[in-house]
């Protein structure tokens, strides 16, 4: 992850060209692993990884040209899902860390 102003940059410099409307990212969702030797495992779509920096299955975004906002729309980690992985960042922490302020459930 670079730091959140690389970001930040790449977003404005992506208004700045586009002009106005509104502008939709998919990321990635998690792909099933059928067997232990299946040597795919999950990498977030490159564009949304580019722009926003994050590499968390089941996150889309949307940046608002016109009204100048960008918002990441995804869900905060269940208790299952912490007791899986352990303690994990929330997924505001991580937005703070690439520059976008508001986050939205899915």
């Amino acid at each position: 992850m670079f730091a959140k102003e690389t970001y930040m940059q790449r977003r404005a410099l992506l208004k700045k060209n586009i002009g106005s409307g509104v502008l939709l990212f998919l990321g990635n969702d998690e792909c099933g692993l059928n067997y232990e030797d299946n040597t795919f495992r999950y990498r977030q779509d490159s564009t949304f990884l580019y722009y926003f920096g994050l590499s968390c299955a089941g996150l889309s975004a949307i940046i608002d040209i016109d009204e100048d906002k960008e918002i990441i729309f995804g869900d905060e980690l269940s208790i299952d899902a912490i007791v899986w992985m352990g303690s994990q960042p929330t997924l505001r922490d991580k937005c703070e860390r690439v520059g976008v302020a508001d986050l939205m459930p899915s």
